[in-house]
């Protein structure tokens, strides 16, 4: 198993970074997020999960330990493959997730695109005794403080760090996020939360019919 990699980013896209090690392209799925804290040619160090299937060797890539302990945590439960629990692991951070699956919010599992109501339910019996609680928080007001504080950075700096990582200006960055607000806010207002991975799909296809 390959635990992390660790060397100059050689290129950036919106869901994978290649990162050199040892004068090889190592091509890493991420999620937006870790995308956002990435600059080509600067050095990082990403845990990551290896996946392998009998016609592919996909690389899963992330921030830190925690991140990747609960991306393989999450592939437990039935249903759930490594495109799923890296987006859910894209809309909310781990300490999130645990707060959802611990306090039976449906809705929170809802907003990541591919899980429905059933879906989410199914989700919360599986994984109820597997997360573990939030680790910077704990007893109830823990809970209820990670849940209002352990998600994702607000959806337009997320989008915006994003943007500015695959090499667009901060100006290009901000042009693109007023492009995509209304998207996001209809998504806000429907399922509570803005798929980010989706917006900057949108946000990519707005920047380049512009250039």
């Amino acid at each position: 198993m390959i635990a992390f990699v660790s060397g100059p980013v050689a290129a950036l896209a919106p869901t994978t970074a290649v990162i050199e090690v040892g004068g090889v392209g190592m091509a890493v799925q991420c999620t937006p997020d870790t995308i956002a804290g990435l600059r080509i040619g600067e050095s990082a160090k990403l845990a990551t999960s290896l996946v392998v299937r009998e016609d592919s060797l996909t690389l899963y890539g992330f921030a830190d330990d925690d991140e990747r302990q609960v991306f393989e945590l999450l592939q437990t439960a039935s249903g759930v493959g490594p495109r799923l629990a890296q987006a859910m692991l894209g809309v909310h951070r781990p300490d999130a997730l645990r707060v959802a699956v611990s306090t039976g919010d449906e809705k929170a599992l809802m907003a990541v695109p591919g899980i429905g109501k059933k879906g989410a339910q199914k989700l919360l019996l599986e994984l109820k005794d597997k997360l573990g609680a939030p680790l910077g928080a704990s007893g109830m007001v823990g809970a209820q403080r990670a849940a209002a504080a352990a998600g994702p950075a607000p959806w337009s700096e997320q989008l915006a760090a994003a943007l500015i990582g695959l090499g667009y200006a901060a100006r290009e960055a901000e042009e693109a996020v007023s492009a995509v607000a209304p998207q996001a806010e209809a998504a806000l207002a429907e399922t509570g939360s803005a798929p980010v991975p989706q917006l900057l799909r949108a946000a990519l296809q707005t920047l380049n019919r512009a250039r």
